[in-house]
Formats: C-alpha cells, structure tokens, sequence
C-alpha cells in the first residue's frame, strides 16, 4: 500500500509538491519547482539507462560522450558534496568571476590519498549567488580550470532544501534533538526568524528536487563504466537511489561527517525506511566511529529486518544479493596545509604578542562553531566552577573562547548566545582583577594564522560539545604544539612537546584521543575537576600524552583517510560486472538485485515442455512461503491448491511430496483430501507415501531424553524475552523469537544458542539458528536428505526420475535445493533428467531458478497439472506402492556433516 511518505519519486518528479508555505499543509499546486517526470523502473534485467525515456537517453549519450575530458586511462574518482572546495568572488568592477581552491576545504586534501592515475572531479554547490545568464559562463570556466562542475540552486529551492529541511530538521535530529515543536505559522515572528519543528512535507519534497540537481549535474559529466561516485554528508542522502535507478552497475560511495543518531532517535523521521533504503543503494557506507556505524546498523535491522555480518575485520550487510561494506574510519586533518600556515611571519608575530599577553597564565582555549550542540556555555560553567573549587588558579588560568559566527540562525541560537554573553560578564566580574579577565570571549571570524598562534601558546584544548560528527580542533592543537622540526620558535615553546586536552565523549575524535581527559560535559563539576587536572599535571606526563597524540594524528591525515576509503570500495565494488542486476522497485523503494550468473526466472514453456516428454517424475514442495504466503492468516490450502495436487497425484508417472517442517499431525488435517500426496513432516523425520499408509522415520532415533535438558534453558530465556514462545514438535523444540524487540531478540538468540551447545555437547542433536528462531532437532534430518531418499528408492524400484521439481522459500529448503544438484554425479536420477531447484522469490540461492511469490508458483503448478495425464484416474504403480509401505527408509546410515541453518 503507498503511503503518504513520498516514496514514489515519480510524484516528486512531476512536479507535484505541496505549496511552500512554512506549515507544509494545504493545497498542493503542479510544478513548484519545474521538475520534469521521471520514467517509471520495471523489473526488467540488464543496465537501467536502456528503460529511460527519450530526455534521458540523450543525458546518457551526453553523459558518456561528455565535453568533459576524462583521465588518460579513463577511471575518475567523482566527489559530490553539497559545497565545492571553490571561493567565488565578484571582480571588483563587477564584471564576472574570480575563483580559488577553498585552502580550508577537507574534501580538497582528500585528492592527496588519491592514486596518480586517478583524476578528482568535483561536484557541488557554489557559496555565491550566480545569475542564470552568468551560470553556463561560470560552470564552463570552473570545470576547465578547476575540474568542478557545479550545481545551481534557485533561492527558493536552496532555502528549503538547505536551510530548512538539513540545517533545522535533519541535522537537529542527527544531533540527537528531537522536534518537539510544531510547525511555525507564517505569521509569527518565530517563522520570519527560521525556527524550524517538526517534519514539513514540502521541505522534504525540496530535498529530494535538490538531490535531483545534483544529479542531474553528475549525469552530464559522469563515464558510468569507469567513473567512482563518493557521495558526502546528509544533504544529499536521496542521491544514490537516483543514480541506481540510472546505472544500476555504477560505483557508489557514501560518507557521513554528522553522527548518526540511535534508532531510538531516528525512528522518529517520517520517511526513516526511504532514507535507509536510499543509503543501502551505495555500495559503501562510511562513518566516523563504531557508534555511529552501530546506529545505522541498528536502525537497518530494527526496521528493514536487515542483519550484518563481520568477515575478516570487513562488516557488510547483505541487501538483495549485493554486499553493503559499512566503513569505520575517522577523517584526518591535512598536515602540510596546517605546517603551511605555522610558517608565516604573521602567526610567529601573533605567537610572540599571545605570549606576552599571557605571560604567566595558564591558557585553556576553546575554539568552537557558535551553534547550540558546541556546548559553550557547559564550557564556562565548568571553568567558573573550577575557579570556586580551586581559587589558586584566581588570576593565573585564563579560558580562551573562540566562538566562530553562526552559520543557521533562529531563537533557540539567540537565546545560547544571550547566556553565553551572560555567563561572561559574570564569570569577570566576580573572578576579574586589575588587568586580569578570566575569560576572553572572541565571537568574530579569526584568521588561520591567528587560530593557530592562539593552538601554539594554549595549555590545554577544552572541547565540551553535547553532540558531534568529529571535531578536528583536538588534532590541529596537536600539530601546532608539535611546531616544526628545524624552525626558529620562541623559547617558551620550542622545548619538550607537550599539550593536555579536555574533550567530551560525545564527540567523534574522542574514541581515537586515548591520551585525553574524557568528560560528560553535562556534568559541570566533574568537567571543572577535568581542567583542574588537565593543567595541574605533570611536564613529563604531559609529554607523554602528546607524543601518542602526535603519533597518531600524524599517520592518520586526510589523505590516509581517502586512501582507505578508496581502496575499501574498489574491493566492495570487484564483482560489479560478474553478476546480473536487476532493477527492481519504484521511488525509494527502488533497489538492485544482483544474483548469480546462472540464476534464472523459471520459465514456464520450458518446464512444461520437460513434464510432457518424462515418464517418471518427482516432485517435491515446502508448503509455508510456498503454496501459502507466510503473511497469511489462514494457512488452510485453498480450493484450487487441493485440486492442483490431486491432479498431479492422480498421474500415474508423478510421485509429489509436501516437504515441510510442520508436525505431522497439521499437515495431515491440511491435506486429508489428497489420498495420493505424500508427506514429509518436521524437515523428513517423519515420512508418509499415502494417506492410507503408516508414518515411517527416517532414522532410528527413538531416545528424546535431551528434550527434558533442551527445554528448561529455552524456558529461561523465554521468560525474559517479551515475545518469544517455544514450539514443541513430536522430535524438535523451536524457540521463536521473530514478534521480541529485534535488538534484544537477536542477542538472546544467539546467547541461547551458545548454552544448548554447551548443555547438548554430548547429545545426538543439531542445534540451529534461522530466521528469527533457535532450533534443536536430531542430527542427520533434513529436507536434503529426505529428497535423496525418495530419489535413491525411486532408482531401486526400478522408476528411476526423470524429472525433478523442487520448489521452496526459506533456508532448510536449500538443502534440498544443494542435494539434488549432486544426484546427477551420483547417477541417482536418469541421464540427462532435467533438474528444477526453484525458490520463491529473487534472492541469493542454492537452486537454479526462481518465482517471484506464491501465486507464479500455484500457476505453475497448475499448468503442469493441465499437462498430466487427464484420463480416469489410475492407481498408483502396485509394485513401487507395496515395496514402499515394505522399507524402512532408515536403512542407510544417516549422513551428518554440516547443513544450513534450518528455520522450522
């Protein structure tokens, strides 16, 4: 059913958008931003560009046919961000442009961990108002003279896309703040300031048509066959799934510099499973730390059902046959950039008036954006309380804050900067003294230069943010403290290396800043002790601490970080063109199948086609996900089921099985009106040909004792798991834990699957985990084995098949699907017998073909029955019938060894 979430992009594309009132609500009008439609994506294989309509063949030609040049060898690394690394500025006569590399820009030192062969192209927003006439001009100049194509937003569109939806919702939210807030009505004078609350349809609408830009501008310069996408930050979340849609086998990166908030946070985002769905479309996601990389994984599970796996130190989650690699790297600052600036006479003079300034002081600095997740005024706080606490550092320890300018603005940021002020004035008035002020407050912009003359004198960096993506203000102080080897320094810092930092753990350095005094900045006092400590310690401490800092800030740049990032896609990107994709999905439900090369839609006419020409067929059907959906209530087979089975029954050459892991007595209450339908129940254990004959096992174990030691340890987890129940079958216990909190669920699972291993080591069981289950079974039963022993009795009977048809949703049916691939080797089956391994549903499989749900796989089935023999009804094969009901199928050693995990 669609939803109201706006998941279909072919409404956003057309155009149709709410009216871009601040409440988001009410009429809707045509073509708000001049978006033309998007062609819908069938479930067709092969590259998407082939299913685009005319306009956007010709961006594909245009694309790959570009005037932009690529590199000699044809392999780009294309960076997308929402800002390129350019300055514009007007020429002072105003007529035309002046352009410069952004020196500050991160993203522009990342071409540094690039390979030589590789060409950087940028992508992205310029800072300046360009006007239409002006724009092709500008972009013509940027992307001969500096490989930056960029992206032109209306006003309009780019204060909605940037300044509501990602500065006062999304990175709010990120940031772990939720908006509790209604909407601001149009009237109030809180809306004419920018306050934002909570989601507004229109500015999400807006996201999406600036992320079409951008895509739209990396269509135009991008070679799909050869080209690597790396996608930056949550402004342009939407972009992967448009860039999927168009070339389902293109390379796609994707970093995000904010935190990624808990799913308890995220799952209150309107459209949380689009932008999840959205992401799991790059072939990489990068984060600065394991928490934030957690979260993420956390939200995929709780709410897409999605689990991932660790291999080799690599995580991935498995989405529709493609292998989602998730990257924990924490960025770097650019050394040389940095080493740059500390050489220039203006820091080494600004360093020498600092040190006079100061001369005698114990500086603590703090240098922070003014937003409201800095943590400023925690910062002053903690250091008026030190003041109290410690009154010896009463006119010796100053603090340092540099509060650069805002770049939102809004009542709640006025209202921080207000007691901010505040805390200030009070601070110097009650600790002030005749040429001594506590506090130095700095709220303008401060150059390079004298940021890191104020790093160079500082005692210790105080960072005190309630919430950040990373924060490099801890790494640049290091540097600065480190100076440079061989340069000419005043003497009261060109001794022994040493620097003390105070940080919060709320911020992405932390966990890499082992050295640091860790802090809950909301924990004033505790945070005051922190400084106290911090400047109270020991030089050789100190020098300690900075040396290890050094070390690792020094090895891991930006350009390390580039280059691991770069080399961990390539490797999730190697087998791009190996397998077969399909595109599949509208809107953001939009994503790529990718399935082995042999794996095949089964196609009818050729099935049918086998049926007819064989005389001694087999076949063999699971029945939950199968013949019946597993979201349906009723379980019951329908009508038509029934009369398709006992048409196949009736057919003197076919011998059909229901081969479930349900209990023997449900599936013969199920199928009591099909006399010729044989039936395996709990995954073989139990066998029955007809109806009228008896149940066989199919292995000699008789002794369950191991129950009565199976079931109080699944009791104990049962009761302290909400949700979970326990499933007694006649030889099997099946804890089921699918309706249990996902996170929790999940854990206990696999606690309890370490205790019944432990407990049941000596017993003749398997224990197995599946789909939201922990199973204990006997060993040596599965639906692999049962099909062998049917073909293998069928072979000494003298019916040996011809024709095998194997169909099942889950994983105990790939057992079957892995034993029949093998029983032409072992000349089980006839010469040349056509084998059907066919699972339900397009994902990663044993089996050779695939139906796309429960309804292809009735309509199969049927046409087969159609095929059968329509004469009257004849009796099964005496022979065969009465060596049957005459063997004990148990004659043959069970085989053990390793088996799937079974679900029940």
């Amino acid at each position: 059913m669609m939803s109201r979430s706006y998941t279909n992009l072919l409404d956003l594309a057309a155009g149709n958008f709410a009216a871009l009132g601040p409440s988001g609500g009410g009429r809707r009008r045509s073509g708000s931003f001049g978006m033309k439609r998007m062609p819908r994506v069938m479930t067709v294989p092969g590259t998407l560009s082939d299913l685009d309509d005319d306009d956007d063949e010709q961006a594909a030609t245009s694309s790959v046919a570009s005037d932009v040049p690529s590199s000699a060898v044809g392999e780009r690394l294309i960076v997308v961000a929402n800002q390129l690394p350019v300055v514009a500025r007007r020429r002072a006569d105003g007529r035309g442009w002046v352009f410069s590399w952004d020196e500050d820009s991160l993203l522009l030192r990342l071409r540094d961990g690039v390979p030589d062969e590789m060409e950087v192209f940028f992508v992205g927003s310029l800072r300046a108002d360009v006007p239409p006439a002006e724009q092709d001009e500008v972009s013509q100049t940027l992307i001969d003279g500096f490989r930056c194509a960029p992206v032109f937003l209306s006003p309009e569109l780019n204060e909605r896309f940037y300044h509501h939806f990602c500065k006062r919702y999304l990175w709010p939210l990120f940031h772990y703040m939720l908006p509790f807030a209604s909407p601001l009505s149009p009237t109030t004078e809180a809306a004419a300031s920018g306050d934002g609350g909570r989601f507004d349809r229109s500015a999400w609408e807006a996201y999406v048509l600036a992320n079409k830009h951008f895509y739209e501008k990396v269509v135009e310069v991008i070679n799909p066959e050869d080209d690597y996408v790396w996608v930056h930050d949550y402004h342009l979340m939407a972009l992967p799934t448009f860039l999927r849609r168009r070339f389902n086998r293109l390379r796609i990166g994707f970093f995000l510099h904010s935190p990624f908030p808990s799913s308890e946070i995220y799952r209150t985002l309107p459209v949380r499973e689009e932008v999840l769905r959205t992401l799991l479309n790059c072939d990489l996601i990068g984060f600065h730390t394991f928490d934030y990389a957690r979260h993420f994984l956390s939200c995929c599970s709780r709410m897409l059902g999605l689990e991932y796996q660790s291999k080799r130190g690599y995580i991935g989650l498995e989405y529709f046959g493609r292998t989602v690699g998730i990257k924990i790297m924490p960025m770097g600052i650019h050394m040389g950039q940095l080493q740059s600036v500390l050489r220039l006479p203006e820091k080494e003079q600004r360093v020498a008036e600092l040190l006079q300034r100061f001369e005698g002081k114990a500086v603590l600095l703090g240098v922070d954006d003014t937003d409201i997740f800095k943590g400023i005024n925690l910062k002053l706080l903690a250091f008026e309380t030190m003041l109290r606490m410690h009154p010896k550092w009463q006119g010796r320890a100053v603090l340092v804050q540099i509060a650069n300018p805002p770049r939102g603005k809004g009542k709640e940021l006025e209202a921080i900067q207000a007691e901010i002020r505040e805390s200030c004035e009070r601070i110097n008035r009650d600790f002030g003294q005749t040429g001594y002020s506590p506090v130095v407050f700095i709220d303008r912009n401060v150059s390079s230069a004298e940021r890191l003359a104020y790093y160079t004198i500082a005692e210790c960096v105080v960072v005190t943010a309630v919430r950040d993506g990373m924060n490099l203000t801890p790494y640049e102080y290091i540097v600065c403290r480190q100076g440079i080897p061989g340069s000419e320094s005043a003497p009261e810092v060109s001794g022994p290396k040493k620097s003390m930092l105070v940080v919060s753990e709320f911020i992405g350095c932390s966990p890499s800043l082992s050295g640091a005094i860790r802090v809950n900045p909301w924990n004033i006092e505790t945070t005051a002790e922190a400084l106290n400590e911090a400047i109270s310690m020991s030089e050789q401490e100190k020098q300690l601490r900075h040396g290890k800092h050094y070390r690792y800030v020094s090895t891991h740049d930006v350009a390390y970080w580039s280059k691991s990032f770069i080399q961990d896609l390539e490797r999730a990107c190697k087998d791009h063109f190996r397998k077969p994709c399909w595109g599949i999905g509208l809107g953001f439900g939009f994503r790529v199948v990718a399935l082995d090369p042999h794996f095949t839609k089964l196609n009818l006419d050729t099935i049918v086609m086998s049926y007819e020409r064989a005389n001694s067929r087999v076949i063999l059907l699971d029945y939950d996900g199968t013949l019946v959906p597993q979201a349906s209530i009723n379980k019951e087979p329908t009508a038509e089921i029934v009369r398709i089975i006992n048409t196949l029954c009736s057919d003197s050459n076919n011998i059909v099985f229901i081969v479930s892991g349900r209990s023997r007595d449900s599936l013969g209450k199920m199928f009591a009106s099909c006399p010729k339908l044989g039936l395996a129940a709990e995954h073989g254990y139990f066998l029955r040909w007809t109806r009228d004959e008896e149940w066989q096992t199919s292995t000699h174990t008789s002794d369950f004792g191991w129950m009565q030691m199976a079931e109080p340890v699944m009791n104990l987890y049962t009761e302290s798991t909400d949700g979970s129940y326990i499933e007694n079958k006649e030889t099997a216990l099946v804890w089921h834990h699918q309706d249990a909190d996902p996170g929790f669920g999940s854990s206990q699972a696999k606690e309890m699957l370490d205790h019944l291993e432990s407990v049941l080591a000596n017993e003749p069981v398997a224990v197995r985990s599946g789909q939201f289950i922990v199973e204990v079974k006997p060993q040596g039963v599965s639906k692999g084995l049962v099909a062998e022993k049917i073909l293998t009795l069928m072979k000494e009977k003298g019916r040996q098949a011809d024709f095998v048809l194997c169909i099942g949703d889950d994983r105990s049916d790939e057992d079957m699907f892995e034993n029949i691939a093998d029983v032409m080797k072992r000349n089980i089956v006839a010469p040349k017998t056509p084998l059907f391994a066919c699972t339900v549903g397009q994902k990663p499989s044993k089996a050779r073909f695939y139906l796309d749900d429960t309804f292809d796989v009735v309509n199969m089935l049927s046409s087969l029955a159609d095929a059968s023999d329509l004469d009257p009804i004849t009796e099964l094969d005496d022979d065969l019938a009465t060596s049957v009901s005459s063997i004990d199928i148990s004659d043959e050693p069970p085989r053990l060894g390793n088996r799937r995990d079974e679900g029940s």
